[in-house]
């Protein structure tokens, strides 16, 4: 009778063993399977409805056409012999609702001056730290020919320094995030302000 007992209970764990494995078996079948795909990464991809790389493009080239257009840079070219201005980009402070990589941002507002030609970039901030000390080591380890002259560095003229702002409506699955970046451009010299530009960004997004 004991006997007979233990191999029901043994019989039962079995059966119960091989249920829970084909659910297992039935489950990772009817789960979706991840797809990944390489596309272009100027195409537009909006998933979550957050700030994106498509966003920080289109902000980072919109203000960069307007501050190059601006009266400050003819102004100048015609006080200084129609030399190009020294352009340092600063702080751009993010103070929306997400985390947004406020550097990347930087990083194309800098490409894009670049690209544009009609003014000069200088490092700031870690990276000419990273440039000085360069400099100091060269002139321990590096030859008198090669090693690089200190004083020898640009100054800047102008500065480019800004925000990122956000205002977030919502009401049941439907939300609209509207974004406003503002950039300022100060000389560096007298500190007068020489232009103030903004790009804003509305989306709607239902869930």
């Amino acid at each position: 009778m004991k006997h007979r007992l233990i191999f029901k209970c043994m019989a039962r764990s079995f059966t119960l063993v091989l249920l829970i494995s084909f659910m297992v078996a039935l489950f990772n079948n009817c789960s979706p399977q991840r797809e990944v795909r390489r596309i272009d990464t100027d195409q537009q991809v909006d998933l979550s409805g957050r700030w994106n790389a498509t966003d920080s493009r289109m902000v980072a080239k919109d203000l960069m056409d307007q501050v190059l257009n601006g009266r400050w840079l003819n102004d100048y070219k015609q006080n200084h012999n129609g030399a190009r201005p020294i352009l340092i980009v600063g702080l751009v402070r993010n103070k929306s609702h997400e985390h947004i990589n406020a550097e990347t941002f930087i990083k194309d507002i800098e490409q894009a001056i670049i690209r544009e030609g009609s003014a000069r970039l200088v490092q700031a901030g870690s990276k000419r730290d990273a440039l000085r000390a360069e400099r100091a080591d060269q002139q321990d380890f590096a030859s008198s020919e090669t090693a690089k002259e200190w004083g020898q560095e640009l100054g800047a003229d102008f500065m480019l320094h800004g925000t990122i702002n956000s205002i977030v409506d919502s009401y049941r699955n439907e939300k609209v995030v509207y974004y406003q970046v503002n950039l300022e451009l100060s000389n560096l010299e007298t500190n007068e302000i020489v232009w103030i530009g903004d790009k804003r960004i509305k989306k709607f997004i239902t869930n």
